[in-house]
């Protein structure tokens, strides 16, 4: 690995420890050279999933994209990196669990706006209008009655 402070390609691993997502390892290396520390994250390498776009493109699926998307709407609200962390990881594991090789984008959205929705409201609605491209107000307001509308009959999501 090449180090990020001179970079010399010669490390040595200091320690090694399982993701918290079970599909990662962390690996703590100090560079033989500067001794300079760093860490690397390793995953499997290619799941090989195409996500078909909305206008029919195939494209690599990509985690870090539903990493964005959830940050840009979880955006100045109480919502931890961690917690963003575990939606990308759950999301990743349901579509790998699937076995589709293929998946649409309306799919992954759809998991991505569940999550949200049960983790914080005021982003799910975020993601929503833009996921779902608005027109109006008045599309924006029924998805907020929706919304509301599950709170009073009991199914408000937990805090």
């Amino acid at each position: 690995m090449r180090c990020p402070f001179c970079g010399v390609l010669e490390d040595r691993v200091v320690d090694s420890r399982q993701g918290k997502d079970g599909l990662s390892i962390r690996r703590r290396r100090e560079c033989e050279s500067c001794n300079g520390r760093f860490t690397t994250h390793e995953r499997i390498e290619d799941l090989n999933l195409l996500v078909i776009k909305r206008g029919g493109d195939r494209v690599p699926f990509d985690r870090d994209r539903i990493r964005a998307g959830l940050e840009l709407a979880c955006r100045k609200r109480e919502v931890s990196a961690d917690q963003i962390d575990r939606v990308v990881d759950e999301i990743e594991r349901e579509l790998l669990a699937a076995g589709e090789r293929e998946l649409h984008s309306e799919q992954i959205g759809g998991l991505v706006m569940e999550r949200l929705k049960a983790l914080d409201e005021v982003a799910y609605v975020r993601f929503a209008s833009v996921y779902r491209k608005f027109e109006d107000v008045q599309e924006f307001m029924g998805e907020l009655q929706n919304l509301m509308n599950g709170r009073l009959a009991g199914k408000k999501p937990p805090s």
